[in-house]
């Protein structure tokens, strides 16, 4: 292999190079909007494909313009994942006696 050629990656195009597993607790954490890189990051998509999908209208989820940002809803994404957009009651404790 000569010098000025790096090995070529074994990933999926248009994936995440640090793809993450997020938990539902996770997204909910992010509060009630977060930036486009990280709803992309979210759906395993590096941000110039999570770019790109918006340019186009074709981004998982319906994205909010806010100037020159995107801003994307955590429950859409909650949504999308099929997850609840509140965490589940926590069962109480049985009474003492």
């Amino acid at each position: 292999m000569s010098p000025t050629r790096r090995p070529r990656s074994s990933r999926t195009p248009g994936t995440a190079p640090e793809a993450q597993r997020w938990t539902a607790d996770q997204i909910r954490a992010l509060g009630a909007t977060t930036d486009l890189r990280t709803a992309g990051r979210i759906f395993g998509l590096s941000s110039n494909t999570a770019y790109e999908l918006a340019r186009r209208g074709h981004f998982p989820v319906p994205l909010i313009r806010a100037g020159r940002q995107y801003r994307v809803s955590v429950a859409a994404i909650l949504a999308v994942l099929d997850a609840p957009a509140e965490p589940p009651p926590r069962p109480h404790p049985p009474p003492d006696g």
